[in-house]
């Protein structure tokens, strides 16, 4: 014959059994974080490598093929990058970053100038000159390539 306190023990270690297990899953699924890289991702150093009056081979060698060109004043290759990040599986990703590097051509083909753009206060903003572009065809140009990319409520520099 048992005891009537014994079915109450199990019950009780059940229950703890089962408390534990779920504060491990919840535990879990808050200290996983993912991150997300989508396009070019920008080699350590690479920027570097590429100084003014550089030559565009010299450029396709060290940073590779741009995700675009275009031929606003000029020539000019783009790499365009996006991070996002999202803390458990079931989330959505959240975009924490996005940048369009630039490299600028002069008419002998030759670097002219490097941009690295991003967000910086909701501004349009670039990191490697540590300036905020002002009017013409450049910035509607790139407010235009940043819109398709997916950043929203972007505010122009001034």
């Amino acid at each position: 014959m048992r005891k009537p306190g014994f079915m109450n023990v199990r019950r009780r270690a059940l229950r703890l059994a089962l408390a534990v297990a779920g504060a491990l899953t919840l535990a879990a699924c808050g200290s996983t974080t993912e991150t997300l890289q989508r396009g070019y991702v920008l080699p350590e150093g690479a920027l570097e490598q590429v100084p003014v009056g550089a030559s565009q081979d010299q450029v396709l060698i060290v940073l590779g093929t741009p995700s675009t060109v275009a031929t606003v004043n000029g020539e000019a290759f783009y790499y365009i990058s996006q991070t996002a990040r999202r803390s458990a599986a079931f989330m959505p990703h959240e975009v924490v970053d996005q940048r369009v590097i630039a490299v600028y051509f002069d008419k002998e083909r030759r670097v002219a100038r490097l941009a690295n753009y991003g967000l910086k206060d909701g501004k349009l903003f670039d990191f490697y000159s540590q300036t905020t572009p002002t009017g013409g065809q450049e910035l509607s140009y790139l407010r235009n390539m940043f819109k398709n990319i997916g950043i929203g409520g972007m505010r122009t520099g001034g």
